[in-house]
This record gives C-alpha cells, structure tokens and sequence, in this order.
C-alpha cells in the first residue's frame, strides 16, 4: 500500500472519530475526549494544536496525529495518534510517526519529540522504542474508569538534516 501524508481537512474528522474502537482506545488517543469521540471534541482539540496530520493510502484516511505543545526549537509533543483499524499492523503508525518526528524538524525546528503512551498501550510501547524513543519517565494517572495506569514518557532526539 502507497501511504501519503497531509495537513487534517475538516472533511477527515468523521473518519477520524470512528478509530477508536472503544473507551480504552479513546482513552490512549486522547484521554480528556468522551466516547465516542465527536467531530465536535476532535475539531477542538485541532484547534488547540499543531501539526494535525492524516495519513492516507489508497484514497482513504488510515492515520492521524498532532503535537500539543510545539515550541520553536525545543520540544515538539506528539498527541492523539491514531490509526483506522483496519490499517493497523501494516505500517501506518510508523509512517505517521515519522512523518511528525519530519514535522518537528523542518516547521519547528524541534530538538526533542517527545510522546506519551499508557502501560496498556501495548502496540505504542513496542513501536516507539523502534523508532528510536526513549523512555525518560512515568507518571501516575487514572483512567476514564478510574483505575490507576502509568503514563511512560519517551523522548527522540531530533536529528537535523547534513
């Protein structure tokens, strides 16, 4: 499959909402939106952040993410990276990712990307690593059922281009 990647268009966000395949996988995309999510809580959430990026393969939306803090060369963090469900385990999220760590680099001329994922986030804590993250922490936080989960924080250091 050809995977391409844009800036998000208002058009993508109903597409987008229907990833999470539950509480839990909202939760890991973005913990502070209710399930289901909303094109109405994703729109805002794009409108608090930067870098809303899709990824796209054979005419359909197969990923999104964005940064929720992105300062000009210091730290871009990477939030509500999801991939459609059908297009998982096929190399989406690697790409997507990425795709971001690129952002990071060229628009904000990052040093550091930085990403979040939930001890139960299986997927995300194998990935990450691969891609060359970090982990430099682990904070406590309660799920949306209120059970206690850790929240590993990895961090990439951004190469700059020769």
């Amino acid at each position: 499959m050809h995977l391409a990647h844009r800036p998000v268009q208002p058009g993508d966000i109903p597409a987008i909402c229907c990833f999470a395949q539950g509480p839990d996988e909202l939760f890991y995309m973005f913990p502070k939106a209710s399930y289901p999510l909303t094109p109405v809580q994703l729109s805002e959430a794009i409108a608090q952040r930067s870098g809303s990026t899709v990824v796209e393969g054979d005419g359909l939306v197969l990923g999104f993410a964005n940064f929720y803090k992105a300062e000009h060369g210091g730290i871009c963090a990477l939030g509500n990276v999801v991939v459609a469900p059908a297009a998982r385990g096929q190399g989406v999220a690697r790409y997507l990712v990425q795709c971001m760590v690129d952002l990071a680099r060229e628009q904000f001329t990052a040093r550091e990307v930085w990403v979040s994922c939930f001890n139960h986030n299986t997927a995300g804590l194998l990935l990450y690593p691969q891609l060359g993250f970090v982990p430099f922490g682990i904070e406590e936080r309660q799920a949306h059922d209120g059970k206690r989960v850790a929240l590993v924080q990895m961090k990439q250091h951004v190469q700059k281009h020769p």
